[in-house]
């Protein structure tokens, strides 16, 4: 891997993890497009780690009330919106992590592959279309409740389906359970951070006991990168909902998944 390499993939991973087109689909074609050899595991802890941060800092205000909010029914004082949504996010994550992991493990041999990437874009475009138009409502992420988060996790964990997207299933979901664009897209950011962290950290131990060795400039490179345009991502998605919806992306995973079956089907 050279820099400008690093500069391509650590760009692909901050814009395609929150915008709902597939960071994992897109990691999967890029080296098929361009001929290149799969990267380092090293590298893919490092732009995971990048988008981490990104996320962490757009939404500091946000995760500086829930934390908090987290300890209330702890310390005995009730259930506040705030409590009760720091909580919900860890209900969120728990499927995400346990049938997730459990589906890249029994099938990983068989999910990263164009074909299946293509189907995913295709299907999972229809859906977020049909949400957008059909289901959405103006219900605020403060109003869900434990079963929704709930199924907004399991929703999540079919995110490690390459093609699916994680936040384009979540805000999918969202939107069926009458979420607003917005309140949809910022409770599929918020439920990022500690599926991110998890990952981020489960690449991180495969790392350590590995061998291989860490080509330290890339990953600079990449973590740096994935950082700018995974921030800026945020900040242009949340803004785009407002005015044109997610008709842009049902558009784009359409095309995308109709040029990948006519090259490799």
């Amino acid at each position: 891997m050279d820099a400008l390499h690093a500069v391509l993939l650590g760009l692909i991973q901050g814009l395609t993890e929150f915008l709902p087109i597939s960071s994992s689909g897109h990691l999967v074609l890029t080296p098929l497009f361009m001929g290149w050899e799969a990267h380092s595991l090293a590298f893919d802890v490092a732009v995971h780690f990048g988008t981490l941060v990104a996320v962490v800092a757009y939404f500091r205000r946000d995760l500086a009330t829930l934390v908090p909010a987290a300890f209330e029914p702890l310390t005995g004082r009730g259930w506040s919106p705030h409590a009760r949504m720091a909580w919900g996010l860890v209900v969120a994550t728990i499927p995400a992590s346990l049938v997730g992991m459990l589906i890249r493990v029994v099938f990983e041999a068989e999910i990263d592959s164009p074909i299946i990437v293509a189907i995913n874009l295709i299907v999972f475009a229809l859906l977020l279309w049909w949400a957008d138009t059909r289901l959405r409502g103006e219900r605020s992420e403060m109003q869900l409740g434990w079963g929704q988060y709930f199924l907004l996790g399991c929703a999540q964990a079919l995110a490690l389906i390459p093609g699916t997207s994680r936040s384009g299933v979540t805000m999918t979901a969202g939107m069926a359970m009458g979420l607003s664009r917005v309140a949809s897209a910022r409770v599929s950011f918020l439920m990022a951070v500690p599926v991110i962290a998890l990952a981020a950290a489960y690449e991180l131990l495969a790392l350590l006991l590995s061998d291989a060795p860490a080509p330290w400039l890339e990953i600079a490179i990449g973590t740096s990168v994935a950082f700018v345009s995974g921030l800026a991502c945020i900040h242009f998605l949340l803004r785009l909902l407002q005015s044109y919806g997610f008709m842009p992306f049902v558009i784009y995973r359409l095309i995308l998944g109709g040029v990948i079956l006519v090259l490799f089907w």
